[in-house]
């Protein structure tokens, strides 16, 4: 296939298990990263509607199955990753980490700590209005530049995008560029050990080591766990996964880590449809025991091989 042109870089065939968190998946037809907006804005403008996009962060929330996936994937890199604070007001590209973000505002006064335990980058933190400890990227999004599937660009305001737990009214083959958050004003200090004591808590409980792709399914409850003494985990994804049984379950080389049930993991050696079924088994599972139908949070995209 001919490809529009590009001043970054188009990678065709590009295997992409080694830019995930899982580590499995097979190739997309082009891997595109754009040298700065203007290229990705240019490079979609040309490309056929009828090909399609998909914007893929660091891959810590993603399951690209073996088969791997048709279209162009669009990951950002360093031209996307600039971070500016000033008074309030935290700007960042998309492909700028979660946690540095949280790290950067915190420097200059502003709370935004709910982020340094996310993983991934922003752009992935507000299409799926990530959040933790009672916080969502909706609590301090201001407004996100997206550049549509056809080229144009657009600052859209938070209420624009419609999140909602996990989720967000974005368009397929929209790619968020950059964000603007704003944040109560803090010590540093004070902001800083915050920090720290979520990263121990998060590590204390979390298999943070191991190969994962963060939570598997969303809490039916509706909410991320709070973290407070007083939080609820009866309609927890975790909770329900362990009373089904389900914790610690196995299908070749995936497993439902025994720290975490709700922490679907690469023990060494899985598939991309390993995962996917061994997640599915667990859906059923918990649907039998409870009557609760467990919903993915992990994105999963591409062919079966």
């Amino acid at each position: 296939m001919s490809w529009p042109a590009l001043r970054g870089t188009l990678t065709e065939g590009r295997p992409l298990a080694d830019l995930t968190w899982l580590r499995v998946g097979g190739p997309a037809d082009a891997l595109v990263m754009p040298a700065d907006e203007e290229d990705l804005r240019g490079f979609l403008a040309a490309l056929d509607p009828g090909v399609p996009v998909f914007p893929m962060g660091v891959g810590s929330n993603l399951i690209v199955r073996d088969g791997g996936v048709r279209g162009v994937v669009v990951r950002l890199g360093r031209g996307f990753a600039g971070i500016a604070v000033e008074g309030a007001r935290v700007t960042a590209g998309a492909a700028a980490l979660d946690a540095q973000v949280a790290r950067r505002a915190a420097e200059a006064g502003v709370d935004l700590c709910f982020l340094r335990t996310i993983p991934g980058t922003v752009g992935g933190a507000v299409r799926m209005n990530a959040g933790c400890y009672g916080s969502y990227v909706a609590d301090v999004l201001r407004e996100a530049r997206v550049v549509f599937r056809d080229g144009s660009v657009r600052d859209m305001a938070a209420g624009e995008l419609g999140l909602g737990y996990r989720a967000s009214r974005l368009p397929e083959g929209a790619v968020v560029v950059r964000a603007s958050f704003e944040g109560p004003r803090g010590e540093p200090a004070a902001l800083v050990a915050r920090m720290e004591e979520q990263v121990a808590r998060r590590d204390a409980s979390q298999p943070t080591r191991d190969r994962t792709a963060g939570s598997t399914f969303r809490n039916p409850s509706g909410f991320s766990s709070t973290g407070r003494a007083d939080d609820r985990h009866d309609m927890k994804a975790w909770r329900l996964i362990e009373a089904a049984g389900m914790r610690g379950a196995r299908l070749g080389g995936a497993v439902m880590n025994p720290r975490h049930a709700n922490f679907l993991t690469n023990a060494g050696g899985a598939t991309a449809a390993e995962l996917e079924l061994l997640g599915e088994r667990v859906r059923k599972a918990v649907e039998a025991h409870a009557g609760v139908t467990l919903e993915w949070e992990i994105m999963r995209v591409g062919e079966p091989a």
